[in-house]
Formats: structure tokens, C-alpha cells, sequence
């Protein structure tokens, strides 16, 4: 290695109920390293003990969110790469999480970086912003996961047109075919990631926790309806669905717990 890349390993930020996993290495464009794979896991794990959490920002640093998994990575560092996890599996537990997770797209989205955010529950962009998926390109077959993901998120159409022909598609073209959830001019994209984390913080966690895990569970046509009805029947004993109803007839926000 002719550089230590292992010295701006992905940091895990908690600020009140909000957490933020950002990446640090805008010199390769915030390329995941194999090693970052297992940190990336410890924030992971972090997050779903700490029961005070209510949404997860994905952000980085730099011009370009990511140029995704760094494959030279293998052979230039073989123990950190026998010990880590796969990139697909990094990005299942993504999916998984507790919490509502939005990504802060301020640039490029690239190879498996595109997978990655695209498995956040909300992804806002910037105006000039650009992603290309190059597995066709490369010679990659894509991991199962990833294609599920896109044809459940995008379509069959849409995906196959991004894997298929390696087609770099800009900032509008994403927020119409629905890679994009928000777009906003760059000076405007903290703003807006805060307003929609501040917008999830308030919600009842017991009930958009549970139907987060529903949803996803949908879009992958695997709903486990015994358990999805387990937690409906969890909220309406909570004392949040008592506090929510009760904020309602009082015309003033409620404050969930919960519990």
C-alpha cells in the first residue's frame, strides 16, 4: 500500500437522538476500504443498542459521496480483507437498522456506493450531482441483494437499465425515477437533511420503527405478517398511541417515549 488508507476510517457521530456515520476518505473519493466493512458494523451495532436514537444520517466528506467498495482493496491489504465481512452483507444490515436512516448525497454516487444509498429510507441530493452503476462495464456480476433491491426500489425497468448499460444518469433524472427522494441546491442540502431528521425524531419510534421493518419487508415480498401484526398490537397498548391521540385533541405536539 502505498498509502495508509486506514488511518480515516468511517467515524460514528451521536448527537442527541440523532446519529451520523460519515466517511472520511475524500481523497479517493470516500471509497469503502475492507477494513471500513467491520468499523462500519461496530457503528452499526452501536446504533440499534442505543434505544435514545430515533434517526441515522449517512454522510461524507468532500465533492463525491462515494465511489463504493474499493476492489484493489483485497489484494493490497489480504488480513483486513479475510477478516471483513462482505460489502453486500455491510449493506443488508444498513437495511436493517432500527431506526429511520437518511443519506446526504453532496456528490457522486458510484459502483456500490449506489446500492448502499439507495437502501436508505430517504436519499437527498444536490442539483449537479451525478451516479452511474459500472458493474456491466467492469465485468462484476452484481450480488443478489443489490439487484433485488433495485428492481423492489426503482423497478425492473429502471434497474435494468442502470446495470445493463453502465448509463451515468444526472441529479434530475434520479429524483424521477425515484433514486432520489429530495433534491436540493448544495447550499440547501444540510438544511433539508436536518428538517427531515427533526421531522423523524418527532414521530412515534415504536410505530415508524415497526412499520419501517414492514415496509422493507414488502419490498422485498417477504412480509412476516405474524409479526407485523405483533407490533400493531404493541402501539396500540403503547402510552405513545395515548399520548399521540392526546396531543391531537389538544392541538399540540405530542412527546413519544417509546414506550
Amino acid at each position: 500500500m502505498t498509502e495508509d488508507t486506514r488511518l480515516d476510517p468511517p467515524s460514528l457521530e451521536i448527537e442527541g437522538r440523532r446519529a451520523t456515520i460519515r466517511l472520511h476518505r475524500s481523497r479517493h473519493r470516500n471509497r469503502i476500504e475492507p477494513g471500513d466493512i467491520a468499523r462500519i458494523f461496530e457503528h452499526f451495532d452501536a446504533i440499534d443498542a442505543n434505544r435514545d436514537l430515533r434517526v441515522l444520517v449517512l454522510a461524507a466528506s468532500g465533492p463525491a459521496f462515494s465511489a463504493g467498495f474499493h476492489l484493489g482493496g483485497f489484494a493490497e491489504d489480504r488480513e483486513a480483507a479475510a477478516r471483513a465481512p462482505g460489502f453486500d452483507a455491510m449493506v443488508d444490515r444498513f437495511e436493517r437498522l432500527r431506526i429511520p436512516t437518511i443519506c446526504r448525497l453532496q456528490g457522486g454516487v458510484y459502483g456500490g456506493s449506489t446500492d448502499l444509498a439507495l437502501t436508505a429510507d430517504f436519499r437527498i441530493g444536490v442539483v449537479g450531482m451525478e451516479m452511474f452503476m459500472p458493474a456491466g462495464r467492469l465485468g462484476v456480476h452484481y450480488y443478489p441483494g443489490g439487484l433485488r433491491r433495485y428492481v423492489s426500489r426503482l423497478g425492473l425497468n429502471n434497474a435494468k437499465r442502470l446495470f445493463l448499460t453502465a448509463e451515468k444518469l444526472g441529479a434530475e433524472e434520479l429524483l424521477r425515477i425515484g433514486y432520489l427522494t429530495q433534491l436540493v441546491a448544495a447550499e440547501a442540502l444540510d438544511t433539508a437533511v436536518d428538517r427531515l431528521a427533526e421531522t423523524l425524531t418527532a414521530m412515534a419510534p415504536l410505530a415508524v420503527q415497526g412499520m419501517k421493518q414492514a415496509l422493507n419487508e414488502i419490498g422485498h415480498g417477504a412480509l412476516d405478517v405474524t409479526a407485523c401484526e405483533a407490533r400493531a398490537r404493541q402501539c396500540k397498548e403503547s402510552a405513545d398511541m395515548q399520548e399521540g391521540l392526546k396531543a391531537f385533541r389538544e392541538k399540540r405536539p405530542p412527546v413519544f417515549v417509546g414506550e
